[in-house]
């Protein structure tokens, strides 16, 4: 029998994926996979239909080569902090007689950005062989020796999997930061999504990832409990992070976007999202149920119904929660002006509302669109999904 030939991955130019998280906004993105192994989470469509695979550490050196090149010319003609103009922009895409214009925007931005940290993407940068990642990462420090922070997304099906003294080759290479995707500390809701992880190896591997000395974002999402498990969504989430600890919790609230699994299970009725009063409600029970940590709480995204809860456990907590009740304390019409105006922009908290440039111009698109007690939540589902 003819042995099969193992697929070549051919150098096509410098790549990018689709996505990082917010907090990596100043980040140069270098893509060592593409798209999600997993790929199987109810909530999330954004590698639908989309393949994984592996890209070979020949193409993501090339990838890092290039940039370097960019960036030492740029160097040349830019000095740090200096103006750049339209003519010195000009003159240094000019510059460039072969130029691939992904690698040299990215360059351009991140050399703009203070050049500071680097994100690997896409969705699982850890599932690469230790080996491969760990030369990957020691040639990104030998190309950017003054970078503080280098960050990837990662399951925590894949980190409970690595073995320990190879997680601290990878830390030790330069990786200081895991993003991992928790959603939910609830083995109901866990398996409801189809997030592949339970309670206990979110749990594992996260004091894995604290073992190796890597920093560690966790991610929540409240409403993914649905109406049915809204409570112990909160209870169980707040939990396995007391078990953790991590340096930092990110709040991601639930959209219902088109084109997902559950989408069609709301449709269905078999799903029933909780709307914002309910999940303002859900994340104050979650706040009050984290304890015995030090991590730090950030709501940095515009999903979220309150962008000004950010602070540090546990000296902050009752100021977080009281942020929350701010809002129960609004009448019924300034709670429908916060939650519309906070999903245009115009508001981060309660208390921007106070003396608002732009109250009147929320106040005009609620008449205009007719939003109403009744309808509000229909109309906030709807402007959430364009944020997805």
């Amino acid at each position: 029998m003819e042995k099969k030939k193992k697929k070549t991955d051919i150098y096509k130019g410098f790549e990018q994926g689709p996505i990082r998280p917010p907090s990596e906004a100043s980040s140069l993105l270098i893509r060592l996979t593409r798209n999600c192994p997993w790929n199987q989470c109810t909530f999330c469509r954004v590698y639908k239909k989309r393949q994984f695979s592996l890209r070979s550490v020949g193409n993501v050196i090339k990838d890092i080569d290039v940039l370097q090149g960019y960036i030492e010319r740029i160097q040349q003609i830019v000095k740090p902090g200096g103006y750049a103009d339209s003519k010195v922009i000009t003159t240094l895409y000019n510059s460039f007689e072969e130029k691939d214009q992904m690698a040299l925007s990215a360059a351009m931005n991140w050399y703009a950005s203070g050049m500071k940290s680097i994100f690997l993407q896409d969705a699982n940068s850890l599932i690469m062989k230790p080996d491969d990642l760990v030369f990957v990462l020691e040639h990104i420090k030998k190309c950017f020796p003054d970078v503080d922070r280098i960050t990837s997304y990662a399951r925590s099906h894949t980190i409970v999997r690595i073995k320990q003294n190879d997680l601290q080759r990878i830390a030790d290479a330069g990786l200081n930061r895991i993003h991992v995707g928790m959603e939910s500390g609830s083995d109901i809701v866990l398996k409801k999504i189809r997030k592949g992880a339970t309670k206990a190896s979110h749990i594992k591997a996260g004091l894995k990832v604290k073992q190796a000395r890597m920093e560690l974002s966790e991610y929540v999402m409240p409403g993914l409990g649905g109406m049915d498990y809204s409570i112990e969504h909160a209870m169980e989430t707040a939990l396995a992070l007391n078990s953790i600890n991590p340096d930092f919790i990110r709040i991601r609230t639930l959209a219902v976007t088109n084109g997902t699994v559950l989408s069609e299970e709301t449709k269905k009725g078999e799903f029933q999202k909780p709307n914002d009063a309910m999940m303002a409600k859900e994340l104050r029970l979650f706040i009050e149920s984290l304890d015995g940590i030090n991590s730090y709480i950030k709501s940095d995204h515009i999903l979220n119904l309150f962008e000004t809860i950010d602070g540090k456990m546990p000296e902050d907590k009752e100021k977080m929660i009281g942020i929350i009740d701010r809002f129960f304390d609004l009448e019924p019409e300034k709670r429908i002006l916060y939650q519309i105006g906070r999903r245009m922009g115009f508001f981060r908290g309660p208390d921007d509302m106070d003396d608002s440039p732009h109250l009147e111009r929320v106040k005009q698109t609620c008449d205009l669109y007719g939003v109403t007690p009744e309808n509000v939540d229909f109309v906030i589902d709807d402007l959430m999904k364009r944020f997805v």
